[in-house]
């Protein structure tokens, strides 16, 4: 099949991006027995500036049977001030898994292809038309690759990331934007069973900022996020905090940097036929900065409501659907994100007091190994308990 408009079949779902949540949502589409195109413009498996941790939510919503390629398992977290204060919390029951993002990404898009999507990657998708001589009727988006051919679709999962063209097509707006830099760093069995079971998260020097210690095996993931703008501060402290730790003397596999992007409030998550999902649409927890949750989540529901916008037929009700979408993420992932923005608020004017609470207040460290197994949710923890509601009330207050 050439891929030009005419000489293959419509697709009733095309998904722009086989990250998490393209691949999931190719997933749920497939799933309901429509015929689902999946591209990806790098061959896979590829690398991805990423923590890798798995959570309750996330795991949750792994396509059903998927077997996580975990590399550790986390009984334990060590938290920090700027280096200082170092106390260590431990669990009996897990509190979350480790993964590397290439092996996990190429393993939900298998998951995908055995649900029944076609995949293609080394595709780059240039744009989206809703409208013109590409597009043979108001039921038809044409989605043009990078050499020229177009492919047509009933609807388009936007998955591509944070700075892809299906999120321009649909006017995303951003509120936050976060610069993260992270280091591979393999060390000798000796230290990697010193870090076995056990992560660290340091709170940085820079309001807003922390670092993190996520061991891989043989492999330390080190990385360090802040707000854009402070570049040069950033790097400064992951240099630093890599000194702290030790871990100076061992040269990086893989050094590099990411923009997260969170989406504004009023920010649209469609238009027309085409739907965003995952860093696409700006979806991801603020204060953390937590992405993989947030991207397997809302592309299992774009999945699920692509379909339902390529059975509409005619404008009036893929709006309709669109807008159904949209509520269900506001409903959700939008409640974890206002509540994420306000943790955020506070945490930037007193990370001490975040630091307190973890390692001093055993109410604060059961619900945070209750969020991070997904027995509960930031938001669920602000409905049902006063303090929280207090705090974050003192925090809308200024």
């Amino acid at each position: 099949m050439s891929g030009t408009p005419g000489t293959e079949p419509v697709w009733d779902v095309v998904v722009v991006g086989g990250g998490p949540a393209g691949a999931s949502a190719a997933h749920a589409a497939a799933a309901a027995g429509r015929r689902v195109l999946l591209l990806e413009k790098a061959e896979l498996p590829r690398y991805k500036t990423c923590g890798g941790g798995i959570i309750g939510p996330s795991r949750d919503a792994l396509p059903p049977g998927f077997r996580l390629p975990l590399r550790d398992r986390i009984h334990a977290v060590t938290f920090s001030h700027n280096g200082r204060m170092v106390r260590t919390r431990r669990s009996r029951r897990m509190l979350f898994g480790l993964i590397n993002r290439p092996e996990f990404d190429a393993g939900l898009v298998d998951a995908a292809r055995a649900a029944g999507a076609e995949v293609r990657t080394g595709v780059t998708v240039s744009r989206v038309e809703q409208h013109g001589p590409s597009v043979p009727d108001r039921r038809t988006v044409a989605v043009v690759l990078g050499d020229g051919r177009t492919l047509l679709a009933r609807a388009v999962v936007g998955a591509d990331g944070s700075a892809g063209r299906i999120g321009a097509h649909v006017g995303v707006k951003l509120a936050q934007v976060d610069l993260g830099l992270e280091a591979e760093i393999p060390v000798p069995a000796s230290v990697a069973e010193d870090w076995a079971g056990r992560v660290l998260i340091d709170w940085g020097p820079i309001p807003g900022s922390y670092g993190w210690v996520f061991p891989k095996g043989d492999t330390l993931t080190v990385g360090v996020i802040s707000a854009r703008g402070e570049g040069a501060a950033t790097k400064r402290y992951l240099d630093d905090f890599i000194g702290r730790l030790g871990l100076a003397g061992f040269e990086p596999s893989i050094s590099s940097g990411h923009l997260t992007r969170c989406r504004s409030e009023d920010s649209p998550l469609s238009r027309g036929r085409v739907i965003v999902c995952g860093d696409a649409a700006g979806l991801l927890e603020p204060w953390t900065r937590e992405g993989i949750s947030f991207a397997l989540r809302s592309g299992r529901l774009a999945g699920e409501w692509a379909v339902r916008i390529a059975e509409a037929q005619d404008a009036v009700d893929a709006r309709r659907q669109a807008l159904n979408y949209a509520f269900a993420i506001k409903a959700g992932l939008g409640v974890e994100m206002g509540v994420g923005r306000r943790l955020l608020a506070l945490f930037e004017r007193r990370p001490g007091l975040f630091h307190a609470a973890l390692t001093g207040f055993p109410p604060a460290w059961r619900a945070f190994a209750q969020i991070v197994r997904g027995t509960t949710s930031l938001a669920e923890i602000v409905r049902t308990h006063p303090l929280a509601r207090r705090v974050l009330s003192a925090v809308d207050r200024g």
